[in-house]
């Protein structure tokens, strides 16, 4: 399968910094759904998508690492890419950079899994998203 990536500008709002004047910990996980959407956007993997084919894509691991402060006013990019696996899961790699300097500000990696509508952990790749694989196959 072709390396799939895509991007999404962000400025860091003052709503998301703490006391110490730099992005809050918690508005990270915010900005990696912001590229999942972005992402899905570009290339038909969306939230809608899955709940159309009755199944849900929870994220079952999210892994930050923290390289430099984001701070108030930042033009930053967060660019991320797919990575295939056979398993029946969904895992992304991203990195938020400077849009001016490339400055890394932070990588972080996300496992999604796929539940049916009841509930149930889906142990081999629903027939859409094997669908969808196969479209971007090389």
């Amino acid at each position: 399968m072709m390396e799939l990536t895509s991007s999404k500008d962000i400025e860091i709002r003052f709503s998301e910094v703490d006391m110490m004047k730099v992005v809050w910990h918690g508005a990270y996980p915010l900005y990696l759904e912001d590229a999942r959407e972005a992402f899905g956007d570009e290339y038909g993997l969306t939230y809608e998508g899955y709940l159309d084919n009755q199944y849900y894509a929870p994220i079952v691991d999210m892994q930050i690492q923290y390289k430099f402060p984001l701070r108030y006013g930042v033009k930053a990019r967060i660019d991320i890419t797919y990575r295939p696996t056979e398993a029946a899961k969904i895992v992304f790699d991203y990195e938020i950079r400077d849009k001016e300097t490339n400055l890394l500000y932070c990588k972080a990696r996300t496992i999604q899994v796929f539940m049916d509508m009841d509930y149930n952990l889906v142990l081999f790749n629903p027939e859409f998203f094997e669908n969808w694989k196969a479209k971007w196959q090389q």
